[in-house]
């Protein structure tokens, strides 16, 4: 299985129950499909531009992901502006080892307060049964 992308079993098992509904869940799917392996993403500009939205509606697309931390954003980006990267635990890797790797780090900074959880929705049915593996490759 050499070559597939991998994404957090923690997101793609509640993607659908994002607010804002199935704009929402589109939208991060691009952003998902958009990054870089460890969730690295483009600038508002260039996202708006491939998304063919207004910056103003990107930012509207995205609010909900920034309530959820889902999506994070930090300054020095492309002249003072923001710069944007999926939260580590819903981001997509190169690799399960890749992956592992971030998560485990992602959980030590949770624990010590330098990065926020996540914020995802609870589910409203039954999760998967334990044990069953969820097909994790992107498409």
């Amino acid at each position: 299985m050499a070559g597939l992308e991998v994404m957090s079993p923690l997101v793609a098992d509640r993607i659908w129950a994002l607010p804002g509904g199935a704009a929402s869940v589109k939208f991060f799917q691009y952003l998902v499909f958009r990054s870089g392996s460890g969730g690295v993403l483009p600038s508002q500009r260039e996202m708006a531009r491939e998304y063919k939205v207004a910056p103003s509606t990107l930012s509207t697309l995205m609010e909900p992901l920034f309530e959820r931390n889902l999506v994070l954003r930090s300054g020095g980006g492309e002249r003072g502006g923001n710069r944007y990267r999926l939260h580590p635990l819903a981001a997509k890797y190169s690799s399960m080892d890749e992956m592992t790797a971030a998560f485990t780090k992602a959980l030590a900074d949770m624990k010590e307060g330098r990065l926020p959880g996540l914020l995802l929705p609870e589910y409203q049915a039954v999760p998967p049964a334990e044990g069953a593996q969820p097909d994790l490759r992107i498409a």
